[in-house]
């Protein structure tokens, strides 16, 4: 494993001399732009490991994505590399379907110190709330960022992300109340204590998201990727195209239905990934929105 392989992965080019918020900005959107945020293993019939080797071959040469726990597990090696004073936190997703934030710690997110500033970063949720900069650790103080207002508020002791959206035009009709499509222009996103993780706390996690009936990733084949004016996504056989401020305070949002042929050329296409099994797409109703 070494970083020039990841950077040729990613296509950043810049300075690796600074440990400062520019840089670590510009390294965190290449990877977001690059490696899809991706479940596919799991209707492959992959077993998705956390060994960090098998992380690194899987992203970095074999050119696939991955789930929080693999993205940010490789984005923290990095940054640590570089010399970024990094460690991990456990997230709790809110599941907007239930109105609750879940009971397991399913999330990984990343924690750096720059100066004695606290900022997390993320590039592993995927869809419209992929952040695209490092958010600063402060409570209530909106950060404006290009998919939307993200803000961070703290209650005894956890911490909370929201995220505002704009409005939305969506050309083709038949998917204005598709369950793709959020409908609350505020939306909660995770809570998340300050108490430092390790990789091996999601162990139990990584097993369970991809093998019980009840997690959302066994039921949506998910793969999705920031572009530079927004978000492309394949959920099942949907595929979306979120271009953000499309006009004034308004962002684009293009839904088309793929044939079963068209899938794996689209991935290609759209994602450069190539699978190494045949995918068996799915999209289980009532259980996803972007």
């Amino acid at each position: 494993m070494n970083l020039e392989e990841y950077f040729a992965r990613t296509g950043y080019k810049g300075s690796l001399e600074k440990q400062d918020l520019e840089t670590l900005t510009d390294i965190f959107q290449h990877h977001i732009r690059a490696v899809p945020f991706e479940n596919l293993s799991i209707h492959c019939g992959e077993k998705i490991t956390l060994e960090l080797e098998h992380v690194y071959n899987k992203i970095v040469r074999r050119k696939r994505g991955g789930w929080c726990m693999e993205n940010n597990q490789l984005l923290g090696w990095v940054l640590k590399r570089l010399g970024y004073d990094t460690g991990f936190l456990g997230a709790y997703v809110f599941n907007p379907h239930q109105n609750a934030y879940a009971t397991i710690m399913t999330h990984l997110l990343v924690k750096v110190v720059i100066d004695g500033k606290a900022y997390i970063v993320d590039g592993g949720f995927g869809v419209s709330y992929q952040m695209w900069q490092p958010m600063e650790l402060v409570s209530g103080k909106d950060q404006p960022q290009a998919p939307g207002i993200f803000r961070f508020t703290e209650k005894n002791a956890i911490w909370y992300l929201e995220k505002m959206r704009r409005k939305q035009y969506i050309p083709n009709q038949n998917f204005s109340n598709s369950d793709l499509l959020e409908k609350k222009e505020c939306r909660k996103v995770y809570m998340f204590s300050l108490e430092p993780r390790t990789v091996e706390d999601f162990h139990f996690q990584c097993m369970y998201l991809q093998t019980s009936p009840d997690s959302l990733f066994t039921k949506k084949s998910i793969c999705t990727l920031q572009t530079t004016d927004g978000f492309r996504a394949l959920i099942g056989w949907t595929l979306t195209e979120t271009t953000y401020n499309y006009k004034e305070n308004m962002d684009l949002v293009e839904f088309v239905t793929l044939e079963d042929e068209e899938v794996e050329k689209t991935l290609k296409e759209k994602f450069n990934i190539t699978l190494d099994r045949k995918l068996v797409p799915i999209n289980v109703k009532g259980f996803y929105t972007i």
